[in-house]
């Protein structure tokens, strides 16, 4: 288990969780109000603990509460990323994934494949860029465009936990 680097989540009141936790799970501090008020103990001071309470309120939350969360999430070379309209820690995770560096030809196909999958899904493509280039982000678009709703309603919530256990750690 990986404890935080300074923080102590078990110390803090519920105003400084919620602040400290509210965008781990994009634009969606309720996951971290309801986990604070499900109670927070000293093992999640572990971030894997933590984490996988988060997962729990996320697996818990309605069908729209989940569409809510995948929605707050920005295209992956969307036109928010191009506007610097992004939050740090979504600039950060394309920025390390090399997205700003596409060619004219590689943002037109990432626009081409962002408009298909809202499209077909009616939500974005999401998936956890740590570690990947902007060659292996646009296969898995590719591939995954020909997923069931079913499929791809599943894998974003599974790529959203990856963001959320990559931002912990970060902390």
């Amino acid at each position: 288990m990986t404890r935080f680097a300074t923080l102590t989540p078990s110390t803090l009141d519920r105003d400084a969780f919620v602040a400290t936790f509210a965008d781990i799970y994009e634009h969606s501090p309720w996951i971290a109000e309801r986990a604070f008020d499900a109670g927070v103990s000293a093992a999640d001071d572990e971030v894997e603990h933590l984490h996988a309470r988060l997962m729990a309120v996320l697996r818990a939350a309605s069908h729209d509460e989940q569409l809510a969360l995948i929605n707050a999430h920005p295209d992956l070379a969307g036109r928010a990323a191009i506007a610097g309209e992004l939050t740090a820690s979504s600039t950060s995770e394309q920025a390390g994934a090399g997205i700003h560096l596409c060619t004219p030809e590689e943002f037109a196909r990432f626009t081409e494949l962002n408009a298909a999958y809202k499209a077909k899904f009616g939500f974005p493509f999401i998936m956890a860029v740590k570690g990947s280039d902007r060659h292996q982000i646009l296969a898995a678009f590719a591939e995954r465009i020909h997923h069931t709703p079913e499929q791809e309603f599943a894998r974003a919530l599974t790529e959203i936990n990856r963001i959320a256990l990559f931002r912990l750690q970060a902390l």
